[in-house]
Protein backbone atom coordinates (compact mmCIF):
# COMPACT_ATOMS: atom_id res chain seq x y z
CA UNK A 1 0.00 0.00 0.00
CA UNK A 2 1.17 3.50 -0.68
CA UNK A 3 1.45 5.62 1.83
CA UNK A 4 -0.62 8.84 2.68
CA UNK A 5 1.39 12.26 2.32
CA UNK A 6 0.42 14.81 4.69
CA UNK A 7 -1.13 17.05 2.32
CA UNK A 8 -3.48 14.13 2.05
CA UNK A 9 -4.05 13.67 5.17
CA UNK A 10 -4.91 17.68 5.66
CA UNK A 11 -6.90 17.19 2.87
CA UNK A 12 -8.65 14.04 4.42
CA UNK A 13 -9.20 16.14 7.53
CA UNK A 14 -10.61 19.28 5.84
CA UNK A 15 -13.40 17.68 3.62
CA UNK A 16 -14.44 15.55 6.82
CA UNK A 17 -14.80 18.42 8.91
CA UNK A 18 -16.08 21.00 6.22
CA UNK A 19 -18.83 18.53 5.21
CA UNK A 20 -17.81 18.45 1.49
CA UNK A 21 -15.11 18.93 -1.32
CA UNK A 22 -15.75 22.31 -2.64
CA UNK A 23 -15.85 23.64 1.26
CA UNK A 24 -12.55 21.52 1.73
CA UNK A 25 -11.08 23.61 -1.67
CA UNK A 26 -11.93 26.58 -0.16
CA UNK A 27 -10.59 26.21 3.02
CA UNK A 28 -7.28 24.86 1.85
CA UNK A 29 -6.81 27.13 -1.76
CA UNK A 30 -7.59 24.21 -3.73
CA UNK A 31 -10.29 23.84 -6.85
CA UNK A 32 -13.10 21.10 -6.16
CA UNK A 33 -11.50 19.26 -8.42
CA UNK A 34 -8.00 18.55 -7.07
CA UNK A 35 -9.71 17.77 -3.72
CA UNK A 36 -12.38 14.88 -5.04
CA UNK A 37 -8.67 13.52 -7.22
CA UNK A 38 -6.88 13.45 -3.61
CA UNK A 39 -9.41 11.71 -1.87
CA UNK A 40 -10.13 9.21 -4.75
CA UNK A 41 -6.46 8.85 -4.78
CA UNK A 42 -6.43 7.85 -0.63
CA UNK A 43 -9.29 5.86 -1.27
CA UNK A 44 -7.16 3.83 -3.81
CA UNK A 45 -4.36 3.62 -1.65
CA UNK A 46 -6.55 2.34 1.76
CA UNK A 47 -8.52 0.22 -0.03
CA UNK A 48 -11.91 1.34 1.33
CA UNK A 49 -14.53 4.28 0.19
CA UNK A 50 -13.54 7.01 2.83
CA UNK A 51 -16.85 9.59 2.11
CA UNK A 52 -20.61 8.80 1.22
CA UNK A 53 -21.12 11.58 -1.85
CA UNK A 54 -24.05 13.52 -1.91
CA UNK A 55 -25.43 16.49 -3.58
CA UNK A 56 -25.90 17.53 0.38
CA UNK A 57 -21.98 17.33 0.24
CA UNK A 58 -19.84 14.97 1.67
CA UNK A 59 -20.18 12.68 4.73
CA UNK A 60 -17.76 10.44 6.04
CA UNK A 61 -18.10 6.14 6.14
CA UNK A 62 -16.88 4.38 9.36
CA UNK A 63 -13.77 3.75 7.88
CA UNK A 64 -13.45 7.44 6.81
CA UNK A 65 -13.89 8.33 10.35
CA UNK A 66 -10.94 6.03 11.34
CA UNK A 67 -8.58 7.44 8.64
CA UNK A 68 -9.57 10.96 9.87
CA UNK A 69 -8.71 9.94 13.44
CA UNK A 70 -5.40 8.36 12.54
CA UNK A 71 -4.73 11.46 10.46
CA UNK A 72 -5.22 13.96 13.31
CA UNK A 73 -2.78 11.66 15.13
CA UNK A 74 -0.11 11.55 12.73
CA UNK A 75 -0.43 15.61 11.71
CA UNK A 76 -0.40 16.26 15.44
CA UNK A 77 2.90 13.67 15.98
CA UNK A 78 4.59 16.09 12.91
CA UNK A 79 3.81 18.75 14.56
CA UNK A 80 5.02 17.52 18.08
CA UNK A 81 8.36 15.91 16.00
CA UNK A 82 9.53 19.69 15.09
CA UNK A 83 8.21 21.45 17.99
CA UNK A 84 10.36 18.92 20.32
CA UNK A 85 13.20 18.82 17.67
CA UNK A 86 14.04 22.65 17.75
CA UNK A 87 13.78 22.53 21.29
CA UNK A 88 16.51 19.84 22.06
CA UNK A 89 18.60 22.29 19.43
CA UNK A 90 18.65 25.46 21.26
CA UNK A 91 18.16 24.73 24.78
CA UNK A 92 17.41 20.56 25.52
CA UNK A 93 15.02 21.66 27.93
CA UNK A 94 12.41 24.56 26.42
CA UNK A 95 9.20 23.02 25.02
CA UNK A 96 6.80 25.74 22.78
CA UNK A 97 3.71 25.52 21.05
CA UNK A 98 0.50 23.78 21.81
CA UNK A 99 -0.44 21.42 24.15
CA UNK A 100 -4.24 20.12 24.06
CA UNK A 101 -6.09 18.96 27.02
CA UNK A 102 -9.42 17.34 27.16
CA UNK A 103 -10.92 17.39 30.80
CA UNK A 104 -14.44 17.16 32.07
CA UNK A 105 -15.75 19.94 33.99
CA UNK A 106 -14.76 19.46 37.60
CA UNK A 107 -10.99 18.60 36.58
CA UNK A 108 -10.78 21.27 34.24
CA UNK A 109 -11.28 23.92 36.99
CA UNK A 110 -9.51 22.01 39.93
CA UNK A 111 -6.96 20.07 38.83
CA UNK A 112 -5.79 21.73 35.77
CA UNK A 113 -5.43 25.25 36.20
CA UNK A 114 -2.22 24.38 39.19
CA UNK A 115 -0.66 22.39 37.35
CA UNK A 116 -0.51 23.98 33.97
CA UNK A 117 0.46 27.41 35.66
CA UNK A 118 3.53 25.04 36.73
CA UNK A 119 4.17 23.73 33.71
CA UNK A 120 3.98 27.40 31.72
CA UNK A 121 6.69 28.82 34.27
CA UNK A 122 9.24 26.15 33.57
CA UNK A 123 8.03 26.22 29.67
CA UNK A 124 6.81 29.55 28.89
CA UNK A 125 6.61 28.59 25.03
CA UNK A 126 3.86 25.92 25.79
CA UNK A 127 0.45 27.21 25.24
CA UNK A 128 -2.20 25.12 26.74
CA UNK A 129 -5.40 24.72 24.64
CA UNK A 130 -8.39 23.12 27.18
CA UNK A 131 -11.59 21.95 25.93
CA UNK A 132 -14.29 20.94 28.61
CA UNK A 133 -15.81 17.59 27.41
CA UNK A 134 -18.68 16.02 29.12
CA UNK A 135 -17.74 12.18 30.66
CA UNK A 136 -20.48 10.41 28.90
CA UNK A 137 -19.59 7.77 26.23
CA UNK A 138 -15.78 8.21 25.30
CA UNK A 139 -15.99 11.16 26.93
CA UNK A 140 -12.55 13.23 27.16
CA UNK A 141 -10.59 9.68 26.40
CA UNK A 142 -12.40 9.84 23.11
CA UNK A 143 -11.00 12.85 22.20
CA UNK A 144 -7.45 11.94 22.65
CA UNK A 145 -8.31 8.65 20.85
CA UNK A 146 -9.74 10.49 17.52
CA UNK A 147 -6.42 12.74 17.92
CA UNK A 148 -8.18 15.69 19.27
CA UNK A 149 -6.08 16.14 22.27
CA UNK A 150 -2.72 15.62 23.34
CA UNK A 151 -3.89 14.06 26.79
CA UNK A 152 -7.14 13.54 28.54
CA UNK A 153 -8.32 13.39 32.02
CA UNK A 154 -11.33 11.38 32.51
CA UNK A 155 -13.07 8.93 34.83
CA UNK A 156 -11.44 5.61 34.88
CA UNK A 157 -12.96 2.03 35.29
CA UNK A 158 -16.53 3.22 35.44
CA UNK A 159 -18.95 1.41 33.56
CA UNK A 160 -18.01 2.54 30.02
CA UNK A 161 -14.85 0.99 28.39
CA UNK A 162 -12.37 3.83 27.50
CA UNK A 163 -11.30 3.43 23.64
CA UNK A 164 -8.64 0.91 22.81
CA UNK A 165 -5.22 1.66 22.79
CA UNK A 166 -4.84 4.50 25.46
CA UNK A 167 -2.48 4.33 27.97
CA UNK A 168 -3.28 5.26 31.04
CA UNK A 169 -2.50 6.10 34.85
CA UNK A 170 -4.23 7.18 38.08
CA UNK A 171 -3.88 10.90 39.50
CA UNK A 172 -6.06 10.94 42.20
CA UNK A 173 -9.32 9.21 44.00
CA UNK A 174 -12.24 11.42 44.89
CA UNK A 175 -14.60 9.85 47.34
CA UNK A 176 -18.84 11.25 47.31
CA UNK A 177 -20.51 13.18 49.96
CA UNK A 178 -23.88 13.91 50.92
CA UNK A 179 -24.61 17.70 49.88
CA UNK A 180 -27.88 19.59 51.02
CA UNK A 181 -28.76 23.41 52.20
CA UNK A 182 -27.26 24.40 55.15
CA UNK A 183 -29.01 24.15 58.37
CA UNK A 184 -31.71 21.71 56.39
CA UNK A 185 -33.64 20.00 59.77
CA UNK A 186 -34.09 16.71 57.73
CA UNK A 187 -31.97 16.54 54.43
CA UNK A 188 -32.64 13.24 53.21
CA UNK A 189 -36.56 14.28 52.60
CA UNK A 190 -35.68 16.57 50.33
CA UNK A 191 -35.66 15.54 46.16
CA UNK A 192 -32.82 14.23 44.65
CA UNK A 193 -30.84 16.33 42.26
CA UNK A 194 -28.75 14.58 40.20
CA UNK A 195 -27.02 14.66 36.42
CA UNK A 196 -26.09 12.41 33.47
CA UNK A 197 -22.47 12.25 34.03
CA UNK A 198 -22.92 10.90 37.92
CA UNK A 199 -24.69 7.53 36.06
CA UNK A 200 -21.68 5.05 36.76
CA UNK A 201 -20.66 2.44 38.09
CA UNK A 202 -18.74 3.73 40.74
CA UNK A 203 -22.20 4.62 42.78
CA UNK A 204 -24.46 1.81 40.89
CA UNK A 205 -24.15 -0.41 43.63
CA UNK A 206 -23.73 1.51 47.09
CA UNK A 207 -26.55 3.59 45.22
CA UNK A 208 -28.93 0.22 45.39
CA UNK A 209 -27.71 -0.34 48.66
CA UNK A 210 -29.06 3.04 50.15
CA UNK A 211 -32.64 2.35 51.19
CA UNK A 212 -33.21 6.26 52.24
CA UNK A 213 -32.27 7.47 48.80
CA UNK A 214 -34.89 7.91 46.59
CA UNK A 215 -34.95 8.07 42.58
CA UNK A 216 -33.52 11.34 40.98
CA UNK A 217 -36.34 13.69 40.84
CA UNK A 218 -34.41 16.93 39.47
CA UNK A 219 -31.68 16.11 36.50
CA UNK A 220 -29.70 18.87 36.11
CA UNK A 221 -26.80 19.33 32.92
CA UNK A 222 -24.02 19.44 34.95
CA UNK A 223 -22.56 19.21 38.26
CA UNK A 224 -22.15 22.50 38.56
CA UNK A 225 -26.05 22.93 38.23
CA UNK A 226 -26.57 20.41 40.75
CA UNK A 227 -24.66 22.15 43.16
CA UNK A 228 -26.54 25.25 42.11
CA UNK A 229 -29.95 23.69 42.98
CA UNK A 230 -28.98 22.60 46.17
CA UNK A 231 -27.92 25.92 47.30
CA UNK A 232 -30.84 27.27 46.00
CA UNK A 233 -32.48 24.86 48.10
CA UNK A 234 -34.18 22.52 46.04
CA UNK A 235 -33.36 19.27 46.89
CA UNK A 236 -29.95 17.24 48.26
CA UNK A 237 -27.28 15.39 45.90
CA UNK A 238 -24.76 12.68 46.21
CA UNK A 239 -21.48 14.45 44.37
CA UNK A 240 -17.51 13.62 44.30
CA UNK A 241 -15.03 16.00 46.26
CA UNK A 242 -13.53 17.80 43.28
CA UNK A 243 -17.25 18.85 41.89
CA UNK A 244 -18.03 20.00 46.05
CA UNK A 245 -15.00 22.73 45.98
CA UNK A 246 -17.40 25.13 43.64
CA UNK A 247 -19.70 24.80 47.23
CA UNK A 248 -20.84 27.87 48.54
CA UNK A 249 -21.18 28.58 52.16
CA UNK A 250 -25.05 28.05 52.00
CA UNK A 251 -24.75 24.20 51.77
CA UNK A 252 -23.22 21.60 53.53
CA UNK A 253 -21.42 18.16 52.99
CA UNK A 254 -22.28 14.88 55.04
CA UNK A 255 -19.05 12.12 55.56
CA UNK A 256 -21.48 9.03 54.05
CA UNK A 257 -19.12 6.56 55.71
CA UNK A 258 -16.43 3.94 55.13
CA UNK A 259 -18.82 2.15 52.44
CA UNK A 260 -18.91 5.37 50.52
CA UNK A 261 -18.59 5.65 47.14
CA UNK A 262 -14.90 7.01 45.35
CA UNK A 263 -14.11 7.27 41.81
CA UNK A 264 -10.49 7.17 39.89
CA UNK A 265 -9.37 10.28 37.91
CA UNK A 266 -6.84 9.61 35.30
CA UNK A 267 -5.27 10.39 32.82
CA UNK A 268 -5.54 9.30 28.83
CA UNK A 269 -3.21 9.47 25.81
CA UNK A 270 -2.69 7.56 22.97
CA UNK A 271 0.80 5.12 22.88
CA UNK A 272 3.00 7.89 20.95
CA UNK A 273 1.80 11.23 22.11
CA UNK A 274 1.98 9.77 26.02
CA UNK A 275 6.15 9.52 25.10
CA UNK A 276 6.03 13.13 24.07
CA UNK A 277 7.69 15.56 26.54
CA UNK A 278 5.24 18.09 26.62
CA UNK A 279 2.41 15.17 27.70
CA UNK A 280 4.70 13.61 30.22
CA UNK A 281 5.61 17.04 31.97
CA UNK A 282 1.63 17.68 32.70
CA UNK A 283 1.11 14.43 33.95
CA UNK A 284 4.09 14.97 36.51
CA UNK A 285 2.77 18.67 37.37
CA UNK A 286 -1.22 16.21 37.50
CA UNK A 287 0.47 13.92 39.55
CA UNK A 288 1.71 16.64 41.97
CA UNK A 289 -1.33 18.01 42.19
CA UNK A 290 -3.66 15.10 42.66
CA UNK A 291 -1.51 14.38 45.83
CA UNK A 292 -2.52 15.45 49.47
CA UNK A 293 -6.10 17.02 48.20
CA UNK A 294 -8.45 17.27 51.17
CA UNK A 295 -11.51 14.83 51.33
CA UNK A 296 -15.18 15.54 51.58
CA UNK A 297 -16.30 15.78 55.57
Amino acid sequence: MAELTPAELRILLSVRDEGGFTAAGTALGLTQSAVSHAVRGMERKLGAVLFDRARTGAVPTPAGERAAGHARRILRLYEVMAAEVRADGATGAALSGPLRVAAFRSAALHLLPDALERLTRRHPGLVPEVRVVRDIGPGPAGEAADGRADLAIATLGGSTPLPAGLITGDLLEEPYALVHPRGHPAPRTLPLVDWQENCSSYTAAWWSAQGWLPPATVTAEDDGTVLALVAQGRGMAVMPELSLRDAPPSVETVDLGPDRPTRRIGYAATPELARTAGVRALVRELRAAGVGRPSCG
